[in-house]
């Protein structure tokens, strides 16, 4: 059984799972053209969810199981190519660390104003002004998952009350209060740091929106490292506009990359990074063991033993 893999640091993926899988053919490729050429035959595609187009994956007229190493996969799911034959699974359940230190990254960036300072130094001006902590502020986080789990401990850590909206689950680790998404404005009221987490899907659509905006304190900050669709793009600017808020931590869009004539781009209230939440310097030892047993579940138990993402019932949940 052939697998082809595509990323970057494809050559480290297959090197390892060679010596865990002696049993599997595993093919190299760093790029869409490279794994194009060398999709016959190919079983098994895995590679970051978004860099999996069409296009490749109508190349391997074998394909019967795709790996996503994201946790994401909306693409994927949304894809004509693949079809509802082929499997899906993605990698989840270790992005904690690197998607709550953005978190605190961009809390403290934005409430502390860092680019000015940074303009400052630029300008070699010298200008202090009082620098809020973090200790004793309110952080509400939509979507209570595991991601949001390991954000909780930190924040607690450092002092933080922690909150929580989500309608599967009315208790949590770490988490003071949770609120059903029908009282989202409810919570966002007592937020002094809203950060989104929740998966995007039809019912997380535009989750955040004029109405949370408004509940907001005008001294909180929105922080999206979710989707940018589980947010109102046009809402937030004219939040921010109208002074509803005071500004936002943005790593994700609606359009990525971020168009060069969005508004966000000029604005002194808005902190941007290029959707990079889930990367990390581990990553790839991170997501290895979750390979190894999927790959494992795949030999002994075919493809039914494989916890697939690409059923109708599921899509409309993610």
């Amino acid at each position: 059984m052939s697998v082809l893999i595509l990323d970057t640091h494809a050559d480290w993926y297959a090197a390892q799972l060679r010596a865990a899988l002696p049993g599997l053919e595993f093919r190299a490729a760093a790029t869409p053209q490279e794994a194009i050429a060398q999709g016959q035959g190919a079983r098994v595609l895995v590679g970051l969810g978004p860099r999996l187009s069409d296009d490749v994956i109508a190349a391997l007229p074998d394909l019967e199981w795709v790996q996503a190493l994201t946790t994401g996969v909306d693409n994927l799911l949304a894809s004509s190519a693949m079809g509802g034959q082929v499997v899906l699974t993605n990698c989840g359940g270790f992005h904690g660390p690197q998607m709550s230190e953005l978190a605190i990254l961009l809390m403290l960036a934005c409430a502390r104003r860092l680019p000015k300072m940074l303009n400052n130094q630029r300008d070699a001006t010298w200008d202090r002004w009082e620098q809020p902590v973090l200790q004793g502020k309110t952080l509400c986080v939509v979507g209570l998952g595991s991601i949001a789990e390991y954000l909780a401990h930190v924040a607690g850590a450092l002092g933080m009350r922690v909150t929580g909206v989500s309608d599967g689950r009315s208790a949590a680790p770490g988490f003071d209060q949770i609120y059903p998404r029908a009282q989202i404005t409810d919570a966002a009221a007592g937020a002094d740091f809203l950060v989104v987490l929740v998966p995007y899907a039809p019912k997380t659509h535009h989750i955040i929106n004029a109405q949370v905006f408004q509940a907001m304190p005008k001294t909180a900050y929105l922080i999206n490292i979710a989707r940018g669709g589980c947010v109102d793009e046009a809402a937030l600017i004219n939040a921010l506009d109208q002074g509803q808020i005071a500004g936002a931590g943005l790593d994700v869009f609606g359009v990525e990359p971020l168009p060069e004539n969005s508004p966000f781009w000029q604005r002194d209230d808005v902190i941007i990074t290029p959707h990079i939440g889930g990367f990390a310097d581990i990553y790839r030892e991170q997501a290895l063991p979750i390979l190894i047993e999927n790959m494992r579940a795949y030999v002994t138990g075919g493809l039914s033993a494989l916890p697939n993402l690409n059923l109708p019932n599921l899509k409309g949940a993610m």
